[in-house]
């Protein structure tokens, strides 16, 4: 952008004009006619002021018992010397004896009560100090008070074991094998300025916010920590349970595990080469920040009548409901197909891995070479019928083992305030703690139970494979012909 010149006109300006043409520049000054007073120095003459002397040579003894004690060992009678001079040196600054007209009468009484609310506040722990400096100089630590009676009573040995499980949702010995399997990750030294948060206490904060799905408030109330502690202690456990204890509890069968679960399989299903049951489930969430409509859950929002955000998670399980093969963390608009295209066991799918076995899941998935689905369309045959019998069977153990998961683990029910990308840890630790559960015959409470229903879209290709379709029909045929079925839906 340019700036244009302003000319002033010699007609409407004549004087100024005029003044500044005959004006002799050596004749304008602009130096002030009046001048300033001199400083007068005896009006703050500080030689003969004898409270600024007095004064003055406070703290040149204040100095010389300093440089003193430097090179003495530390005397209480010193100390306590230099703590009066300093404090009547403040008190003299700060007005009362040079200007006694400036000091505020109420300052001392806002300050005493300042520290008397802040005593209550904090406690002090000295004792912590002292022995971690081996009985040196004891040092005041600023801690808030918190009372973890609750913790410390259901810590103990008397504590009742079914009030336990009720709590953290497992039994005592789960419990300690939890902690002892997390010890070497989990566990924090002690510092000089507090000591560490025992690896049961940790372990406990996690297991019971992730149980009740109850706000931090409530954990820290509970435990007697601070409520970013508890959050801090909550994410540090579960990356902790996912890089210790997921390659122990949650992986994908080697051939002997392989064996066992065909053969599981087909003695109450009747289907041969079942690798696992797959069913694909939602988590409610609070709106994103970013991508919204990503996450917007457009059919339960018109199923339930209310706006609702999710994520989802789909898993493969076994005879026994524990999880081999989990994918977590796809935005809640796209559909069953949308997610099993970009999980990694898509991906071993297409190298061949899955090559001799298959799973079965429900209509939302496609129909693959090795995915087996129900039969979809109208006027279904005897032989399709008895054959979706058999489906829903195998897709039944999924589906009790997702609502056990939830109804364990009470936060995946609610709308978490956790940040979007904490969730996958968060949720892959609520996985692997449930194959803990199911492994070592943790029961579920029958109030607990509910019924868990997540929508099921038939995708647009519903049939990639025609040699998959063949193989299904034969199947059918084989479970109706063989006595494998019985036609109860009919």
């Amino acid at each position: 952008m340019e700036i244009s010149s302003f000319t002033l006109p010699s007609e409407d300006y004549p004087s100024f004009l005029s003044f500044v043409q005959d004006s002799d520049p050596s004749t304008i000054s602009f130096s002030n006619t009046k001048k300033r007073p001199k400083f007068d120095n005896n009006l703050y003459d500080v030689d003969n002021d004898s409270s600024v002397q007095e004064l003055l040579s406070k703290f040149v003894s204040f100095e010389e018992i300093q440089a003193q004690n430097v090179h003495s060992t530390p005397n209480p009678s010193n100390s306590l010397l230099m703590d009066s001079i300093y404090d009547q040196s403040n008190h003299e600054i700060s007005g009362s004896t040079i200007y006694p007209n400036l000091v505020d009468s109420g300052n001392s009484s806002n300050t005493k009560r300042a520290r008397t609310e802040a005593d209550d506040v904090v406690t002090t722990s000295d004792e912590t100090t002292s022995v971690a400096n081996g009985g040196g100089a004891q040092r005041r630590l600023w801690v808030k008070n918190r009372s973890n009676a609750w913790w410390e009573q259901v810590n103990s040995p008397e504590f009742p074991e079914e009030e336990f499980k009720n709590a953290f949702r497992m039994s005592r010995a789960t419990f300690d094998m939890i902690c002892e399997e997390l010890e070497s990750v989990v566990t924090k030294k002690d510092t000089m300025l507090r000591l560490a948060i025992p690896v049961r206490q940790r372990v406990a904060v996690c297991v019971w916010r992730l149980a009740t799905g109850e706000a931090l408030r409530e954990v820290s109330k509970r435990f007697g920590l601070g409520i970013s502690t508890c959050h801090k202690l909550v994410l540090e456990v579960c990356t902790a349970i996912r890089s210790v204890l997921m390659p122990k509890f949650l992986q994908w069968p080697d051939e002997n595990r392989m064996r066992e679960i065909k053969r599981d399989f087909e003695l109450f299903s009747g289907i041969p080469n079942v690798a696992g049951s797959m069913y694909t489930t939602h988590i409610p969430i609070i709106a994103p920040k970013v991508s919204v409509a990503a996450y917007f859950n457009k059919r339960h929002t018109e199923r339930n009548q209310k706006t609702s955000y999710s994520i989802t998670v789909q898993g493969v399980v076994d005879p026994r409901g524990v999880f081999t093969d989990i994918c977590i963390g796809w935005p809640g608009s796209m559909t069953n197909d949308q997610v099993l295209e970009k999980s990694a066991l898509f991906q071993r799918a297409n190298r061949g891995v899955m090559r001799d076995v298959s799973v079965v899941g429900n209509s939302g998935y496609p129909l693959m070479d090795w995915i087996l689905v129900p039969y979809t369309h109208q006027n279904l045959t005897w032989t399709q019928h008895a054959y979706n019998e058999k489906v829903e069977e195998v897709q039944k153990v999924a589906k009790e083992s997702f609502m056990r998961l939830k109804a364990r683990w009470s936060c995946l029910q609610k709308r978490t305030e956790m940040k979007l990308q904490d969730l996958p840890v968060v949720l892959g630790a609520c996985c692997v703690l449930h194959n803990i559960c199911e492994m070592r015959n943790e029961g579920l409470r029958e109030d607990m139970r509910f019924e868990l229903f997540d929508d099921e879209v038939v995708p647009e290709n519903s049939v990639r494979s025609v040699n998959a379709l063949h193989a299904r029909d034969q199947i059918a045929h084989k479970l109706l012909h063989h006595n494998l079925a019985g036609t109860n839906s009919l």
